[in-house]
C-alpha cells in the first residue's frame, strides 16, 4: 500500500471520499479504523451516517482543480509513527490538515487526522 507517510496519505485527495469506502479499510488503524467500522454498521443498520463528508477536506466544498493545484504535503517521520500536514485552498479559504500513522507490518496506516483549521479529530467521532 504505502511506502511512504505521503504516500498513505496522498490518495484521500486524489480520490475524494475514499475513507468510507469499506474496501480501503486496510489503509487504517485504530482509532480511526474503530470510529469507520462504527459507521460503517450504523449505516449498514439503515439508521444513518455519524461522518461529515469530504473530511479529508475539512469538510468544506471544494473545487477539484484548485485543490489540486493548492494541496501542499509535507511530513515528519519519527520510528515507528509519523505526522502529515496537507494544506489547500477550499474555495478560496486556507485549510490544514493533520494525519497521524503508525507504521503496521512494514506499512504506513493512518491512526487519526485532525483539522488544524477548526479544531476537530476523526478519533473523537461518535458512531452509535
Amino acid at each position: 500500500m504505502a511506502g511512504t507517510p505521503l504516500e498513505a496519505v496522498r490518495p484521500f485527495y486524489d480520490h475524494v471520499g475514499l475513507e468510507l469506502d469499506p474496501a480501503e479499510r486496510g489503509r487504517f488503524v485504530d482509532p480511526a479504523k474503530a470510529v469507520l467500522d462504527a459507521r460503517h454498521q450504523l449505516v449498514k443498520s439503515g439508521q444513518g451516517d455519524c461522518l461529515d463528508t469530504n473530511m479529508p477536506l475539512d469538510s468544506a466544498a471544494y473545487d477539484k482543480a484548485e485543490l489540486d493545484k493548492s494541496l501542499k504535503l509535507n511530513e515528519a517521520e519519527s520510528g515507528e509513527s509519523a505526522i502529515v500536514v496537507a494544506t489547500f485552498m477550499a474555495l478560496g479559504e486556507p485549510h490544514r490538515m493533520q494525519w497521524k500513522l503508525k507504521k503496521v507490518d512494514g506499512e504506513w496506516k493512518i491512526a487519526d487526522f485532525l483539522s488544524v483549521t477548526n479544531e476537530w479529530a476523526f478519533s473523537l467521532y461518535q458512531c452509535e
